[in-house]
């Protein structure tokens, strides 16, 4: 038997059980080693009958003295019961519905039992023990002697499962093959280990399994949290050292442009705009690619940051492209950039799979203006799509607006110089690699900015912008290639949404509220977990290691359309009411998106499709349903679609789960507007990956490690942080290995 032995070659795995175990993504040894426990119980206290105390949740160890089924009469259930004893004591153990105990289990065997003890008048009582008979110690391949049981009187591993795969069973599999653990390849060099203070691979995964001590078991977590951490800060500075080999336009800082431009504003910038936006200039002036990451706030201003940069690039004749992930925010940041650069000869274009516009002088062949457009829009020719990929291969649009449809529709651009990619973190190398593709290097002004050779070797800057705070810990961890320049301050003046936590008693007075908003010409949001009744909520299992007890609590579902149902026939029959979802295709909710935007619509209903990239000013009411559903950080992202216009905005919060946990988690949002001390407290309660969202990415579909191991992720990036590959070749392949076993955006 080896790491690649096929699972059905384990005792007791047959059909059934291969099938389910493959579900788990279990199909080799290797497979079952790395498939880790989620939590553990630690039943290591092993005490004498006579010492048991009411309450305690220990192992004892004694011989059977009497062992019987018997069915009860009133309950009709088979009753196992049995009498253990040692040598100070007798204790009384029943077990409900295991009739086959009494067949397995026979007096005078020695057995160990792990369970929660009770005290009656008769003395000390077991109910649905783990039992185990004892057996002679043995001899671990890599530690010597080995304890005598496996599920019981130890520290006990609890693994995530699939229906009709017991605990016990993986225990039993695991004990069969953990020996196996020597033949793990170490692919940590020496010296690194030595650096991260860890212990040995093959080492930390026998003792993640069955661990000896709490202290072996940390010192195992530890090293299997640094192995997944390290390897993403590994991958991150094989980007930031493949970028170093390859040449990007340098865009000198036009200091008096910038400064009219900024002067021509109708607000002024805050200090962290200003830091951000001359981060970024610096960068755009060197010879290699800017890698940085534009992290800010809702309503923080990172568009006119963004603008200034793209602004930046047109002055030293190159084009600048902004990226969005949906047609919806692609039009708004069309909208945005045209009234920022009104008064400038500059064409701004853009281009989706149903909308091309392109804003600037007659020349362009009007033929129908885009309806709904603010006024300060003006011209703007609606015209077809081979005019205006001819004007971006021509070089005569300096701003192109679009969605990810830039990357497949056949357009090239003339010299493209920065590229901005908004709430698409995960915009990599492969996509650049697109672009760069896409340049059309021997055009006149790229030739006379770059020699010939520079020219084919040119990738444009990069700049990623969030509108959702991140943590530090987050951002370093995912986003180890880029730099980091947040805007965590708001802009004079800006109004802070007013957020309430609402009792069940005081929902009437809610939608009375929003009924007053809307006859004042408001509109408002109502926020749903769930599309319908038949859609089931993710349960996700802590990705950490616990010892503890662990119980899942499901509540009743809120839902978009029994939701848009309630208020349009009962609550708000006068109103408008609107709703939309995930499902809808991507004109219909375009086309809904439009009506609300056009105050078509009073109330919207909606699930977490309006979380990003939203922007309805005339919205003041956020009203969100199974609030408790939500991570702060997402409920923070609601929140930010009001507030966005001179009136008064307010977030009121619903949950018909009033336990402890939910309650302050909530009241710490009522009282917090900080997206960023949001952000932290939500990924320090809750993890990152519902927080995020970025549990489907593969990026954080961590075994072990959790972005709370701020210490750990440190460490990780220091050592990572300007490594000799040529030196560690090694590493260079764990990483291409790693890259293949997961989902990459």
């Amino acid at each position: 038997m080896d790491l690649q032995t096929h699972i059905s070659q384990l005792n007791r795995v047959g059909k059934s059980l291969e099938k389910r175990l493959k579900h788990l993504g279990i199909e080799t040894v290797q497979d079952l080693l790395f498939y880790f426990p989620f939590r553990y119980e630690d039943f290591s206290q092993v005490k004498k009958i006579k010492d048991l105390q009411d309450g305690d949740e220990v192992s004892v160890r004694g011989k059977i003295e009497l062992i019987a089924s018997k069915r009860s009469f009133r309950a009709r259930k088979i009753i196992t019961e049995a009498v253990v004893a040692d040598e100070t004591e007798r204790l009384k153990v029943i077990w409900f519905g295991q009739p086959f105990i009494s067949k397995v289990l026979k007096p005078g065997d020695e057995v160990f039992l792990s369970g929660k003890v009770t005290m009656d008048m008769f003395g000390a009582k077991m109910v649905g023990p783990a039992y185990e008979r004892a057996r002679p110690l043995s001899r671990s391949p890599l530690r010597g002697e080995r304890k005598e049981t496996t599920h019981t009187a130890r520290i006990v591993p609890m693994y995530s499962l699939t229906e009709g795969i017991t605990n016990k069973q993986m225990r039993f599999l695991m004990s069969q093959v953990v020996g196996l653990v020597k033949e793990v390849k170490e692919w940590l060099p020496d010296d690194i280990r030595d650096r991260a203070d860890v212990m040995g691979l093959a080492e930390a995964i026998k003792a993640i399994h069955f661990p000896e001590s709490d202290d072996e078991l940390k010192h195992a977590e530890r090293r299997l949290k640094f192995d997944e951490l390290y390897i993403l800060q590994l991958r991150g500075e094989m980007i930031r050292q493949s970028l170093k080999k390859v040449s990007a336009p340098k865009l000198e800082f036009k200091e008096k442009e910038i400064q009219e431009f900024v002067k021509s504003l109708p607000f002024t910038l805050t200090k962290k705009q200003k830091i951000s936006a001359w981060e970024i200039l610096q960068d755009m002036g060197k010879s290699e690619p800017m890698n940085r990451l534009l992290e800010g706030d809702v309503g923080s201003g990172k568009t006119v940051v963004a603008a200034m940069a793209m602004y930046n690039a047109a002055l030293n004749g190159f084009q600048a492209v902004i990226m969005a992930p949906t047609e919806i925010l692609a039009r708004q940041h069309f909208e945005s950039l045209c009234g920022l650069f009104a008064g400038l000869d500059l064409r701004i274009g853009l281009v989706t799979r149903s909308m091309r516009a392109v804003s600037g002088d007659k020349r362009y062949e009007i033929r129908d203006n885009i309806s709904h457009l603010p006024s300060h829009i003006s011209p703007v020719s609606h015209i077809s799509k081979s005019k205006i990929i001819k004007f971006i291969q021509d070089g005569e649009i300096k701003i192109i607006i679009g969605t990810h449809a830039l990357l497949t529709e056949s357009v090239e651009f003339g010299n493209l110089g920065l590229v901005i990619v908004d709430e698409q973190h995960r915009f990599g190398v492969e996509q650049r690699k697109i672009l760069k593709e896409k340049m059309r290097t021997g055009e006149p002004d790229l030739s006379r900015a770059l020699s010939s050779a520079e020219a084919r070797e040119i990738t444009p800057h990069f700049l990623s912008m969030t509108a959702t705070p991140i943590p530090r810990s987050f951002a370093l961890t995912v986003y180890g290639d880029l730099d980091l320049s947040i805007i965590d301050e708001m802009p004079v003046g800006r109004k802070l949404v007013k957020t309430r936590l609402v009792e069940p008693r005081n929902r009437e007075k809610a939608y009375d509220f929003i009924r007053a908003q809307v006859k004042q010409g408001r509109q408002a949001f109502v926020i749903c977990p769930l599309i319908d009744n038949n859609q089931n909520l993710k349960l996700q299992i802590p990705n950490k290691l616990q010892i503890t007890n662990y119980k899942l609590q499901i509540d009743d579902k809120k839902t978009v359309l029994s939701e848009y149902e309630k208020l349009s026939k009962q609550i708000f029959p006068d109103l408008k009411i609107g709703f939309v979802h995930g499902k809808l295709k991507a004109t219909e909710k375009e086309e809904v998106m439009k009506k609300f935007s056009n105050k078509e619509i009073d109330v919207l209903v909606s699930t977490s499709v309006v979380e990003v990239g939203v922007n309805i000013p005339n919205a003041s009411v956020m009203m969100i349903e199974g609030a408790e559903r939500f991570g702060l950080a997402q409920l923070h992202q609601f929140r930010g679609r009001v507030g966005r216009a001179e009136h008064q905005s307010y977030c009121f919060l619903f949950t018909d789960n009033n336990s402890d946990k939910v309650m302050e988690r909530l009241k710490y949002f009522e009282k917090e507007n900080s997206g960023f001390k949001v952000a932290e407290y939500d990924l320090d309660a809750r993890g990152p990956g519902e927080v995020y969202g970025t549990a489907q990415s593969g990026m954080m579909n961590f075994k072990i490690a959790t972005l709370q191991d701020k210490e750990i992720i440190k460490l990780a990036r220091e050592l990572a942080r300007g490594i000799d590959f040529g030196k560690y070749p090694g590493l260079r392949e764990r990483v291409r290995e790693w890259e293949e076993s997961v989902h990459l955006e």
